[in-house]
């Protein structure tokens, strides 16, 4: 017993030092390590949000207890008949108020970063399928790179590979760029997102949705489609892999020659 509760506890901890790796981990505490300014933000209101959580619910515990000991019936066999304080009233009502400024503030700074126009380096456009991603680059010099990116099965996964979070062809984006993505589907409501980006978009046929971001670290980042999109939903894993821009530049040219006879099929779709 006392092997398995020790067991536990250092399962529990070490989930800090987990916390500081790529992408998901088995029984993972708290979110992902923020990999851009918007999910840094996010996670800062997040942390300040659960403290607020603590305090309100550690003031009412011991309100309760307070008034469950000061007000029993061997201690207070004749109960009071007061119906009104204007006093307590008046903070009872003033306070929620307070704790909805404090709250309301640092989420609309949080909304304002997230869907903020940046002076984009490069645009990458997402299209949803049913089960599979597209995507297309717009570079700088005015070409395109187009691929589609199909999950990997288990049949064909490599020793150290992640079963339902691997693709064929991952998503490569330089660090310390910023990054337009614009998001659509061709045929149901797919999302796209990842969560160390802080990003999620609902692609919708016939429309177009746009976030940004700014990859800090190089590393490797996983995602899935978020919203039901059929039988296979739930074979819809998005990687993307963030270089140095010196590598992303290596990776678009063979990526030219990789994909050339699919730039011209993977297109937006059309308003």
């Amino acid at each position: 017993m006392y092997k398995k509760l020790t067991s536990l506890i250092l399962i529990f901890f070490s989930q800090f030092a987990l916390s500081s790796t790529v992408g998901p981990v088995p029984w993972q505490l708290d979110l992902q390590p923020a990999a851009t300014p918007v999910m840094e933000k996010f996670e800062q209101f997040h942390n300040y949000l659960l403290i607020m959580c603590f305090v309100i619910a550690g003031f009412v515990l011991l309100l309760i207890a307070y008034v469950c000991i000061r007000f029993r019936r061997s201690a207070n066999p004749v109960p009071s008949k007061t119906t009104h304080n204007v006093l307590i009233e008046i903070i009872w009502t003033a306070v929620p108020a307070l704790i909805l400024v404090a709250l309301i503030v640092p989420s609309i700074q949080s909304l304002k970063l997230a869907e903020q126009n940046v002076q984009a380096d490069l645009t990458l456009k997402v299209i949803g399928n049913q089960w599979y991603w597209s995507y297309e680059y717009d570079l700088p010099d005015q070409t395109k790179v187009a691929f589609d990116s199909y999950i990997i099965k288990d049949s064909d996964l490599k020793p150290g590979q992640s079963r339902l979070h691997e693709v064929d062809n991952q998503v490569v984006l330089p660090v310390d760029t910023n990054v337009r993505v614009l998001i659509t589907a061709r045929d149901v409501i797919h999302s796209w997102g990842v969560p160390a980006f802080g990003v999620k978009k609902d692609a919708i046929p016939g429309r177009t949705n746009e976030t940004w971001m700014r990859i800090t670290k190089p590393g490797i980042y996983f995602g899935h489609c978020y919203e039901l999109c059929g039988v296979n939903h739930g074979f819809m894993p998005i990687v993307v892999n963030a270089v140095s821009r010196e590598e992303f530049d290596e990776w678009v040219k063979s990526a030219k020659v990789k994909f050339a006879s699919l730039a011209p099929s993977i297109l937006l779709a059309r308003k």
